[in-house]
């Protein structure tokens, strides 16, 4: 009972020490350049003697380390929500090579698709309060997204973020990053491919999905990032949290993207589509996500908005690849949300990569127990640690998802999981 209530306090104070960066530095938008007090981070679970539970996080710790100190890795954050309550939080290596900076608590790392949840959340907020009905053919919203065969006028937003579509699987994205236009390139998608017709499977897609930027701006009549942040961000005390390149590169702590070790340059691309892939914070908020998407903040998301996210309204491929990949089951998409089964249980949440940058959001919603990770590397070997650290709390003697002992001194880049 005392540490749960420490924890409380910590997280308290972090709630406060946003709500004052708000007020004292001027204007809606907390400013990424002032740091939070470390007084209010002290007593977060981030140290041996404040870790408790059925997982074994000394263990978690060891091969965390190792993890990061791999070649491939330049730094990570990591932290586990065991029973609804933050049990383990860390931080590992470096946000930038070039300098040696650690990474601490507060470096801001780029979410990347993980932001898919915070739009289909936010759908699913303004649906449930009949600010929109997620039935709605698209072409009544007089977005830019064109289909083939004028689909727009078939399908729904609740198809839209469902990914259902029926374009081929990230459509266009090359570009987006060659720097078209997103609202340009949606409306050149009449003439894109198509996997099926819209409407009848998943095909998970970008630039199509951030039409909900333009249609959840409407309904909500503000700016897509600000609507996030009057109806979620700030209301759950997620202070660092927020949208676009300059809130992260005017950060005084943040992540460098990284390809072995090497720094890359800044790419603005996938910012230009905020609602698929827009989202920055430190790993504090990502767990306060997390911990929102279990049903521990009911006053801000109640169970029926996170039902309506959550609930898989596609059936979809298996995730990930090789052993991961047969180790999954059953896998659907709701809001913006993934879900599917391992080991007999249900998991949800979401993973994304951009270049330089990969990070995870992984909990079964039965125990209330779940991992967020970010790195700032285009490794995607780290996508294992969630189900690790699932073994550790359902006691499975044989997982070893994080032995790197049969790892080559140096491995291959393998494709991203999204």
């Amino acid at each position: 009972m005392r540490r749960s209530f420490s924890i409380a306090i910590a997280a308290g104070a972090l709630v406060l020490a946003g709500w004052l960066g708000l007020h004292l530095y001027g204007g809606r938008h907390w400013s990424p350049a002032v740091s939070i007090p470390l007084a209010s981070i002290k007593d977060l679970p981030d140290s041996p003697d404040k870790w408790h539970g059925r997982i074994d996080y000394r263990g978690l710790d060891q091969k965390l380390t190792a993890l990061a100190a791999r070649p491939e890795m330049a730094g990570l954050a990591v932290a586990v929500v065991e029973d609804g309550q933050l049990r383990f939080i860390r931080a590992y290596g470096v946000n930038d090579t070039s300098t040696g900076a650690p990474v601490t608590l507060q470096t801001l790392f780029r979410w990347a698709s993980v932001s898919k949840t915070v739009t289909g959340t936010l759908a699913a907020s303004l649906a449930g309060d009949g600010t929109l009905a997620l039935d709605r053919p698209l072409a009544d919203w007089h977005s830019s997204l064109r289909l083939p065969g004028g689909a727009e006028a078939r399908i729904t937003l609740g198809d839209l973020l469902a990914q259902r579509t029926g374009l081929t699987k990230n459509a266009y994205d090359e570009k987006l990053e060659e720097g078209q236009d997103p609202g340009l390139i949606r409306a050149a998608l009449a003439r894109a491919p198509l996997q099926c017709e819209p409407g009848t499977c998943h095909t998970y897609q970008n630039i199509a999905f951030d039409t909900a930027s333009e249609i959840l701006a409407q309904a909500a009549k503000q700016p897509f990032p600000d609507a996030v942040e009057d109806r979620l961000f700030r209301p759950l005390g997620m202070a660092s949290a927020g949208y676009g390149m300059a809130h992260l590169t005017g950060a005084k702590d943040w992540a460098r993207p990284h390809r072995d070790r090497h720094v890359l340059p800044v790419q603005e691309a996938y910012w230009r589509i905020p609602a698929a892939a827009g989202v920055e914070s430190n790993i504090v908020d990502f767990a306060m996500w997390m911990q929102a998407m279990m049903g521990q903040r009911p006053g801000v998301l109640p169970p029926a908005t996170l039902k309506i996210a959550h609930t898989p309204r596609v059936n979809t491929e298996r995730l990930y690849g090789g052993t991961l990949r047969q180790a999954t089951g059953q896998a659907g998409y709701g809001l913006g949300w993934r879900s599917f089964t391992y080991d007999g249980r249900r998991v949800e949440g979401h993973s994304g990569a951009v270049t330089g940058y990969r990070a995870t959001m992984l909990f079964e919603p039965a125990t209330r127990t779940g991992v967020v990770a970010m790195w700032n590397s285009d490794w995607g070997w780290p996508f294992r640690i969630p189900f690790a650290v699932f073994d550790s709390r359902n006691q499975r003697a044989d997982s070893d998802w994080l032995d790197l002992s049969d790892l080559p001194s140096r491995r291959p880049n393998p494709p991203p999981a999204r």
